[in-house]
């Protein structure tokens, strides 16, 4: 791997921000810090088309034609790709432009599993019978025919079969559903 030798960062002197160039004696800290040059680092939503293995770079961030660097990690199309160096690698569909500068974040999990039927059931009570009508019948009427008045009995309602009825209720007895399966939190800090 080769090595950097010297570094350029800002440093601020008496409330000026300047860009200096350090020397890196230190082989050990060299390579600490090419190794972070290698880190992921994100550069942001892209219009340019991204796929999975595609090799384009530059790309436009916010209208801004952007060179990738190794590690760099851009959105196109709600899914995260990173420039491996030569090509872009897509890691799917992560948001991780959207946690990338917070502090915290939560999400659910919405676990596999199944979710049991709840059931009711009646015990005790008492029934009894009462009657039912098929025909109500109908009502007495009269005529009159020249001096004779006629009356007409009518009809009684018509009795049918005996119904059951509840008379009281007694315990009903419920059972809650039950999940099988895991459930658990994701929180990323």
């Amino acid at each position: 791997m080769a090595e950097i030798s010297k570094i350029t960062v800002p440093v601020d002197v008496d409330g000026t921000i300047t860009l200096t160039t350090f020397d890196i004696k230190d082989a050990t800290a060299r390579q600490a810090i090419e190794a972070l040059g290698n880190a992921v680092y994100w550069m942001g939503v892209t219009t340019t088309t991204l796929t999975d293995g595609g090799t384009t770079n530059p790309i436009q961030i916010d209208g801004v034609s952007t060179t990738a660097k190794k590690g760099g990690m851009a959105q196109y199309d709600g899914e995260e790709f990173i420039w491996n160096g030569t090509k872009w690698q897509s890691v799917g569909k992560n948001n991780f432009g959207a946690l990338a500068f917070k502090s915290s974040a939560s999400g659910n999990y919405t676990p596999a599993g199944t979710v049991s039927k709840p059931t009711a059931s009646i015990t005790g009570g008492t029934t009894g019978k009462v009657n039912s009508i098929t025909s109500v019948g109908t009502l007495p009427s009269c005529t009159v025919s020249g001096e004779t008045l006629v009356f007409n009995a009518g009809t009684l309602p018509t009795k049918g079969a005996d119904q059951t009825v509840v008379t009281s209720v007694g315990t009903i007895g419920v059972t809650q559903p039950t999940f099988s399966g895991t459930a658990a939190t994701i929180t990323v800090s």
